[in-house]
């Protein structure tokens, strides 16, 4: 017969050793993660394994505790893919990008691009995405689209195509007469709001009521009666030199042309050319 001494003392030894057991680092699954993750765990300390975004648990447990022994159980969990659906085509669109992986259905992930029939807008994004709930993002919406006949510009014209009725993604084209100078855009194009992108107009051009002078145009000295000798075109921008007779310095000061009209600096003097004596303001160093 066994002491009793002897029996408290050898089960004191076996819990000892139990009890110094540390369970591993535990085992990955395929698409899981856990939480916490360390190198090795105290018996009593628990871990929790879960799906990552776009799959879903199947079997098994998911939460799992260190016992005494030193030995996780075993885990029968696993992440399955999860899929959509082909996804429902929109009214007046047609798949343009759509590459099932999962037999006919898409992974989580996964992208439809649609595009609108042609005088159809499309409304929201073309682009939807498989969520992680196995649905698709909100579809968008394609609505035939119609624009008036664009009107023609005072001094210029318009040329569109030669039908009933001009829809979403017509262009038209615009130009002005001699002498006159487009503002906007040569080509327009009727958006999915049923406008013109723009409404281009013809801008007059500017008479110089000076006749010689050497200004400043695209970075560059110019002598206007021979640059501008036609006039300037709307838009375009010179600059005039002028003197600063307290310091005998000159300056510049910029004229532009806008819709027939230009205005001259009033520092700018005109010198005539019998008074060669005088000295241009352009010949002046700079302040």
């Amino acid at each position: 017969m066994i002491p009793p001494v002897l029996i408290f003392f050898l089960s004191f030894l076996c819990h000892a050793a139990i009890a110094g057991r540390t369970c591993p680092k535990p085992e990955e699954l395929p698409f899981a993660v856990v939480v916490p993750l360390k190198s090795s765990y105290a018996p009593g300390e628990e871990i929790v394994y879960t799906c990552q975004p776009g799959y879903v648990s199947r079997g098994g447990i998911r939460r799992f505790i260190c016992p005494l022994t030193g030995l996780w159980p075993i885990n029968t969990l696993k992440c399955l893919p999860i899929t959509c659906p082909p996804p429902p085509i929109p009214k007046f669109a047609k798949l343009s990008v759509y590459k099932p992986l999962a037999g006919n259905n898409s992974l989580y992930g996964g992208k439809a691009v649609f595009e609108c029939l042609p005088q159809h807008a499309m409304f929201g994004n073309g682009t939807i995405t498989c969520t992680e709930h196995g649905n698709w993002t909100e579809l968008p919406e394609c609505k035939e689209v119609k624009c008036p006949f664009p009107s023609r510009p005072e001094n210029g014209f318009v040329n569109y195509p030669a039908k009933q009725v001009l829809y979403y993604q017509d262009k038209a084209t615009y130009g002005c007469h001699d002498t006159y100078t487009l503002d906007g855009p040569e080509e327009v194009e009727c958006n999915k709001f049923g406008n013109w992108s723009a409404q281009p107009s013809c801008k007059a051009s500017c008479k110089l009521s000076v006749k010689r002078a050497t200004v400043i145009y695209e970075g560059e000295r110019v002598n206007i009666q021979d640059k501008f000798k036609n006039g300037m075109l709307h838009g375009q921008k010179i600059s005039f030199f002028c003197k600063n007779k307290e310091k005998k310095c000159s300056y510049t000061e910029d004229a532009q042309c806008i819709d027939g009209t230009i205005e001259i600096p009033k520092c700018f003097k005109e010198h005539s050319a019998l008074a060669f004596w005088k000295t241009d303001a352009s010949d002046v160093k700079p302040c």
